[in-house]
């Protein structure tokens, strides 16, 4: 069995920071690319930041500049370092893995549960 966790969020005001963090775990064989999907109220999830095991991140263009992804590949981590909040980044924020694991060997996408991040004065 194969799980995505995330922790760390919470209440912020605006301007302020918080980072995310997500471990997966289970007979992971490897993982190729982890990233962070948040969905607002009323509106289809989205991309928030993804990053590979080589290293190579991709950002929406509404948090570059403002969010860092970074990855651990031997702890199977990776955490959102999330700076200069604002109202409208305010979701749930979803961890996302691809990754292989046995006994199936096959890519699969999993998903954490989702946190919380509530950017409010």
């Amino acid at each position: 069995q194969v799980q995505v966790v995330e922790s760390g969020g919470g209440l912020v005001q605006p301007g302020g920071s918080l980072r995310l963090s997500c471990t997966a775990s289970g007979y992971i064989v490897s993982i190729n690319i982890m990233g962070w999907y948040r969905q607002a109220p009323g509106k289809q999830r989205e991309l928030v930041a993804t990053i590979t095991s080589g290293g190579e991140t991709n950002y929406a263009e509404s948090v570059k500049g403002r969010f860092t992804i970074v990855r651990d590949n031997a702890k199977k981590t990776v955490s959102l370092q999330m700076n200069s909040l604002k109202p409208e980044d305010t979701a749930v924020y979803y961890c996302n893995a691809e990754l292989i694991s046995r006994p199936l060997y096959k890519a699969t996408i999993y998903w954490g549960q989702g946190t919380q991040v509530t950017v409010s004065s």
